[in-house]
C-alpha cells in the first residue's frame, strides 16, 4: 500500500502514524496489509458515525428542544410555553425526580404493572385520603370500571353531565347503560344537584358528577340524593387531583373517584387513571377486571424463585392496567402537587384581579367551602368567538371545555337552559406551571384592551 493511497483512503482522520509507521505498513507483511486495511476502515466507520451524529444534532438544532432545564424548578417537556409571540393553552412540566424515576424504572428489568404501580397505588391512596386505590390506563378506563362492578342491568339509566369529556359519557355507553344528561349551574359549569333530583327515574341507578375545571361540585346535596335514592355515585375526577371540599380531600368520600393522569392534567404521567374505592372486595375485583379477568398478576406469579404461568380467569376484562413506568413518572411528580396546584391557584388569582370589572366578562362563582386544583381558569365571554380570534391576533391560545355531549349523534336529550348559556360563553385561558406573572399579565391586557 503506499503511503499517499493511505492517506487518501484515511480520509483526514487523526491517527497520528508517523513516516516510518507509515512505510511499514506499506512494505511488511501480508498481515501487516490486512491490519492497514481494517484500520482504514475503522477510520471510515468512525468519519461515518461522526457525520450522522453532525446530522442529528444539526436536526435537533431545528427543532424545538423535548427537554429544558428551569433554573428555579422542573424540567419542561415540550417546545417553549412562550417564544415572545405566542402562548400555549396547556404545557405539562415534569419534575427532575420523574425523569430519573422512568430511567431507573427502564433499566429495572420490569417495566409491566409491577412493583412500582403498587408503590404509586399505595402513595396516591394515602394522600386523597382513599381506602383503595386502583392504577388504571386511563380515567375512561376507571369510570367504565366503575360502572361495570355496579353490576347495573342493561338499559339502567346513568345520571351524568353532558359538559365533559366525551369518552367520559361514551363509557357509560359501553357497559350498555343510558346516559341522562342533568343540567349545570350556569355560573359554574358544574352539575346541578336540582336538576339531578328532577332527573332521577325508577330506572335511575347511578350518578356520576364531574368537577368541572378543578372545583368540587356540591356533594353533600347529591351524597344526600343517592342515599334518598339508593343510588351509587361515581365522581369524576380528572380535574380534580388534589382538590377538597369542605376539608375533605376529593377521593375520600363514599362512593368511586376516578381520577386522570392524561398528559396535561395537574398530576401528569403521560397517561393514566385510577379509581378509589372503599371495599376490599371491589378493589380486588378492579385488579382482576384491570387485567382481562385473571386472578392473578403477572408480577404476582413472578415472585418467588420461580414463574408460575397458571392463572383462572374468573369473568370478561381488559386490558386497563397502568405500567410501571407511568407509575415512576407519578410517583416523581407526586410529592409536587400540592405546590403546583398552589401556583395554578395563584394564576387564577392574577386573572381574577385583573379581569375583575371587564366590560363582556364574567368570572364563575367559587365557594368558600371548596378549594380548587386549579386545571381550568374558565371565564364567560359575551362574544366568544370575537375574543379567541382577537387572542389568537395577540398569540394567545385558549380553549373551550366543553361541546355539550348530546350535540354528537351517540348521545340523544338536550339542549338545556344552564348548558347552552354556560357552553356558547366559556373560554379557558391559559393557567399551566410553565406561565410567568408576565405571561399572565399578558393575557389579561390582551381581554382588558377589547376585541
Amino acid at each position: 500500500m503506499r503511503h499517499d493511497k493511505f492517506a487518501e483512503d484515511v480520509g483526514g482522520c487523526s491517527l497520528n502514524l508517523d513516516e516510518a509507521t507509515l512505510h511499514w505498513l506499506a512494505t511488511e507483511s501480508v498481515v501487516a496489509q490486512r491490519l492497514a486495511d481494517l484500520q482504514v476502515v475503522a477510520c471510515c466507520a468512525v468519519q461515518l458515525l461522526a457525520a450522522r451524529y453532525s446530522l442529528v444534532m444539526s436536526e435537533k438544532m431545528r427543532r424545538p428542544s423535548l427537554v429544558m432545564s428551569r433554573t428555579d424548578g422542573p424540567s419542561q417537556i415540550g417546545p417553549p410555553t412562550s417564544d415572545g409571540a405566542h402562548l400555549r393553552l396547556f404545557h405539562p412540566v415534569i419534575h427532575d425526580e420523574a425523569i430519573v424515576g422512568v430511567t431507573d424504572a427502564l433499566r429495572s428489568g420490569w417495566i409491566g404493572c409491577g412493583p412500582r404501580t403498587n408503590e404509586f397505588e399505595q402513595a396516591f391512596a394515602t394522600m386523597v385520603g382513599a381506602r383503595y386505590c386502583v392504577a388504571l390506563n386511563s380515567c375512561t378506563t376507571a369510570l367504565q370500571l366503575a360502572l361495570r362492578v355496579l353490576d347495573l342491568p342493561a338499559g339502567t339509566e346513568v345520571v351524568t353531565s353532558p359538559l365533559t369529556f366525551v369518552s367520559a359519557n361514551q363509557a357509560i355507553l359501553e357497559e350498555s347503560l343510558t346516559p341522562v344528561f342533568a343540567d349545570v349551574e350556569p355560573n359554574t359549569g358544574s352539575i346541578d344537584p336540582q336538576s339531578i333530583a328532577e332527573t332521577i327515574t325508577e330506572r335511575t341507578g347511578a350518578l356520576i358528577v364531574m368537577h368541572y375545571g378543578g372545583t368540587p361540585c356540591d356533594l353533600d346535596e347529591i351524597y344526600r340524593l343517592a342515599r334518598e335514592h339508593d343510588l351509587a355515585v361515581i365522581e369524576d375526577c380528572a380535574h380534580a387531583c388534589g382538590a377538597s371540599y369542605r376539608g375533605q380531600p376529593i377521593g375520600s368520600h363514599d362512593g368511586m373517584q376516578a381520577f386522570s393522569f392524561q398528559a396535561v392534567k395537574n398530576l401528569t404521567l403521560g397517561d393514566g387513571g385510577a379509581l378509589t374505592v372503599a371495599s376490599a372486595g371491589v378493589d380486588a375485583r378492579l385488579r382482576r377486571l384491570r387485567w382481562s379477568g385473571i386472578d392473578r398478576s403477572t408480577f404476582e406469579r413472578s415472585a418467588g424463585a420461580a414463574y408460575h404461568w397458571e392463572y383462572e380467569v374468573t369473568e370478561v376484562g381488559m386490558k386497563g392496567a397502568m405500567n410501571d413506568i407511568a407509575a415512576a413518572i407519578g410517583l416523581g411528580q407526586l410529592p409536587h402537587l400540592e405546590a403546583d396546584n398552589r401556583r395554578r391557584r395563584e394564576i387564577a388569582a392574577l386573572y381574577r384581579a385583573g379581569l375583575s370589572g371587564t366590560p363582556g366578562i364574567e368570572l364563575l362563582r367559587e365557594h368558600d367551602d371548596r378549594v380548587s386544583s386549579g386545571y381550568l381558569f374558565c371565564a364567560l365571554a359575551d362574544d366568544r368567538e370575537r375574543l379567541v380570534e382577537s387572542l389568537a391576533a395577540s398569540g394567545i391560545d385558549v380553549g373551550v371545555h366543553y361541546r355539550p355531549n348530546y350535540l354528537y349523534p351517540m348521545f340523544s336529550g338536550g339542549p338545556l337552559p344552564g348548558v347552552e348559556s354556560f357552553w356558547r360563553r366559556a373560554v379557558s385561558l391559559p393557567v399551566h406551571l410553565a406561565l410567568t406573572d408576565d405571561d399572565v399579565a399578558r393575557v389579561i391586557d390582551s381581554i382588558r384592551a377589547g376585541w
